[in-house]
């Protein structure tokens, strides 16, 4: 039996947010995100059970609305631009878990390590918009520990704890626009 033909939809970088939350000083949370996103999902015929996630983010595009926060998220301590312009995911496997639901399991690598994450991750729908183009839409979100890649900096509070929490909150809104048939 021939497998259907894969579908290829690019990543809508001007309809999509790709968020981060994080303890700080162990009282509030710090949000941000990443400007600049990139990357494809690929599945057979319209079944998104079966994608193959590829994405690749611009370290330097984090946005905390905070300058000065962000020139340190970009050195040494944390993303280290200059060393590692981008961080990756690419699924290993999709769970359907209902009709709508999946569970995303992939390779996130930040800083040259590479562990698995899985996301939960909700279709919102398919629609066609007004200039006949086919669009999808999905939420999805994680968690992971920023020591798990390297991202260790962080400051002891006199009282107890610490300046930058261990567990990063991720949040992801995302169009996706199907590419164009090839011309045969």
């Amino acid at each position: 039996m021939i497998a259907p033909a894969r579908t290829v939809w690019n990543l809508d970088p001007s309809h999509l947010d790709v968020g981060f939350a994080v303890r700080h000083l162990m009282i509030s949370t710090v949000k941000g995100r990443f400007g600049s996103v990139a990357g494809t999902v690929s599945v057979e015929g319209d079944d998104f059970a079966t994608a193959k996630v590829d994405v690749s983010i611009d370290t330097a595009s984090v946005d905390t609305r905070e300058p000065k926060r962000d020139e340190h998220l970009r050195s040494a301590d944390f993303f280290d631009v200059a060393r590692f312009p981008t961080m990756t995911f690419a699924s290993t496997r999709v769970e359907r878990v209902t009709k709508n639901r999946y569970t995303l399991v992939g390779d996130l690598t930040i800083r040259g390590v590479t562990r698995e994450v899985s996301l939960d991750v909700t279709s919102e729908g398919l629609v066609r918009d007004p200039w006949g183009f086919e669009r999808a839409g999905f939420t999805a979100s994680g968690h992971l520990n920023r020591k798990d890649f390297g991202l260790t900096w962080n400051v002891a509070l006199e009282a107890g704890g610490v300046l930058v929490g261990d567990d990063v909150k991720l949040t992801f809104e995302v169009e996706l626009m199907r590419q164009a048939a090839a011309a045969a």
